[in-house]
């Protein structure tokens, strides 16, 4: 009998141990790992995103394992890890415990930012369809975060200030219609967009398409100015700048605006109007697809083999933002073209953070700065996946890319507004 009880609360003592290891061996987080483990890197920043929106927290982990995310579990996030194709790693409190120590550490060169809501985003595009799709709103879509479209109507009436992020799509600020006129100007859709652009212009009571563009552009500065994040990408950058230096001018010729060009239009361009770039010398050639010598493409002879860049190894602890906008799992980054491929370094403001660059050939591929209490990011070239983009070429396929460290740099943009607002160290 005695044997039977002993037994008994063996027995029960062995229950009791089973039943409680799920407690002791409880899961306290997912990790999301942004390395070479990472099947499908983009839609990995589809899944941040979703957590934020869900009014919960995910902490950034600045240069370990590529960037990764870590999050408190959740049952649900883990589902929809599975249905994305995300891969994912749920931990213990220990594991989580020994990942933050890890990162925390002075003596390496990792942090952890706090993101902890969602940004309100919108993309700054035409309504029409154009003979061309935008890296941003590709990447976007296939990582399922959602955005909202606005154009010169919505800006101008003043709808800026409802978000925190805008990107601005490939685009013409200075109302040159993108310098296609040389190549296009016979086809239907380039037609089509100037008389839609001049219809515009006038509703909302601009003489011409260049001064709408201009008013356009003012209210995207006063959006960065008033604390907005700004990303840009090929001609959206240096025609946003273009426009704001030629404030007091006209660039236009005849074909554009129905008037002749300002002759003197170089020497009263206003470079402290600029975001980024000075000094720089317009191409008043209609016929022309070069805007100015800030952008390298007409002079740049690099072959597609030798054509890449590298991404600068900022200290996490001490430089935060550009930590966070060039986290990748590959510093070195395939090159790409576009109507604006890269930036001629010399043409740089002082202060602006060069964070990719092929240093042998002088040129700034992504640059990132301040404007009042906003921030911007430009990068040149249209599309990661797609060396040289040509008008009509189909749009590129994300799902053949998910891992592509190209168009990781424009996600980590999309993330960085999100990012929990913390004094910057001295």
């Amino acid at each position: 009998m005695k044997h039977c009880l002993k037994n008994l609360s063996a027995f029960t003592f062995l229950l009791l141990a089973l039943s409680l290891l799920p407690l002791i061996t409880k899961a306290a987080s997912i990790l999301i790992p942004m390395d070479d483990e990472q099947k499908d890197h983009l839609k990995s920043y589809g899944i941040a995103f979703w957590v934020l929106k869900n009014g919960e927290e995910v902490d950034w982990l600045l240069n370990y394992r590529g960037g990764s995310f870590m999050t408190k579990y959740d049952k649900r996030i883990e589902d929809e890890c599975k249905i994305r194709g995300v891969s994912y790693e749920v931990i213990t409190d220990a594991k989580e415990n020994e990942i933050v120590t890890e990162v925390s550490d002075p003596s390496v060169n990792m942090d952890i930012v706090k993101l902890d809501k969602a940004p309100r985003m919108a993309v700054y595009s035409p309504k029409d369809k154009l003979p061309w799709d935008d890296a941003v709103t590709l990447v976007l879509k296939y990582a399922e975060i959602p955005y909202d479209v606005v154009y010169d109507e919505e800006v101008i009436r003043g709808d800026l200030p409802k978000y925190d992020w805008l990107h601005l799509h490939h685009e013409d600020f200075t109302g040159q219609y993108s310098k296609f006129y040389g190549g296009f100007r016979y086809a239907q859709w380039y037609n089509d967009d100037v008389r839609n652009q001049e219809a515009m212009a006038h509703k909302l009571g601009f003489k011409k398409v260049s001064q709408m563009k201009l008013a356009v552009a003012e209210h995207i500065r006063d959006f960065c100015a008033g604390g907005g994040f700004l990303f840009a990408m090929c001609s959206g950058t240096d025609t946003f700048d273009i426009a704001l230096a030629a404030h007091n001018t006209d660039i236009c010729e005849s074909m554009f605006d129905g008037d002749a060009a300002d002759p003197d239009a170089q020497s009263k361009l206003d470079f402290s109007q600029t975001f980024a770039f000075q000094n720089f010398t317009l191409d008043m050639n209609p016929l022309s697809h070069s805007f100015s010598n800030i952008d390298v493409t007409p002079t740049r002879q690099i072959d597609q083999a030798h054509d890449f860049f590298t991404l600068f190894d900022f200290s996490a602890k001490w430089d935060v933002v550009p930590s966070m906008l060039t986290q990748d799992h590959d510093k070195v980054i395939k090159g790409f073209m576009g109507l604006t491929t890269a930036f001629n370094e010399n043409k740089l403001k002082p202060g602006v953070i060069i964070m990719g660059e092929m240093k042998t050939a002088n040129e700034a591929r992504y640059i990132h700065g301040e404007y009042g209490k906003g921030q911007w990011t430009f990068y040149g070239g249209h599309d990661p996946e797609d060396y040289q983009h040509m008008v009509g070429d189909p749009p590129t396929d994300l799902k053949l890319h998910p891992n592509s460290p190209g168009y990781r740099l424009i996600l980590n943009n999309v993330l960085f507004p999100a990012a929990r607002k913390k004094k910057q160290k001295t």
